[in-house]
C-alpha cells in the first residue's frame, strides 16, 4: 500500500478485460502530462518538501542526484522558453517510468514506521 492508500493498478494488470480498456487511456493521460517532453523522469515529479522525500533524496547515488540535477536544470530552462524537447530528445517510457526513488521513499517510511512501534512498545511484567 502506498501513502496514498490502496492501489487498483494490481487488480486492473490481473485483468485481460480491464487492461485492455485502461492501458490505452493510461498512456494518453501520461502523454498529456508533459513531463517526458520535458525530459523529466516519474520520480522527478515527487514533492521534495515531504520530509520522507527529503531523505530518500539524501540516499541517491552520487551519479542519480547528478542525473536528477540535470533533469530538472533542463526542465527549468525549457519551461522558460516555453519550448518542450523535440520529439527525438525525449525519453523513452520504459527509461522514464522506472522508479529509481521510490524505493528509497519505500525504506524511509517502512522504517519511520518500525521506528514509531520501537518508540511505543510497552513492558509488561510478570
Amino acid at each position: 500500500m502506498n501513502a496514498l492508500g490502496p492501489s487498483l493498478a494490481p487488480y486492473i494488470r490481473s485483468s485481460r478485460t480491464l487492461k485492455k480498456w485502461v492501458k490505452p487511456v493510461a498512456v494518453w493521460y501520461t502523454d498529456l502530462m508533459g513531463y517526458r517532453s520535458m525530459g523529466l523522469k516519474y520520480d522527478d515529479l515527487q514533492m521534495e518538501e515531504l520530509p520522507e522525500v527529503q531523505r530518500a533524496l539524501g540516499r541517491l547515488t552520487p551519479r542519480e542526484a547528478y542525473d536528477r540535477a540535470y533533469r530538472m536544470k533542463l526542465a527549468s530552462h525549457r519551461s522558460v522558453l516555453h519550448k518542450p524537447l523535440p520529439k527525438e530528445e525525449w525519453l523513452n517510457p520504459a527509461e522514464v517510468d522506472k522508479r529509481y526513488l521510490q524505493p528509497h521513499i519505500a525504506e524511509v517510511i517502512k522504517e519511520d514506521e518500525e521506528r514509531a512501534a520501537w518508540d511505543n512498545m510497552t513492558i509488561q511484567r510478570k
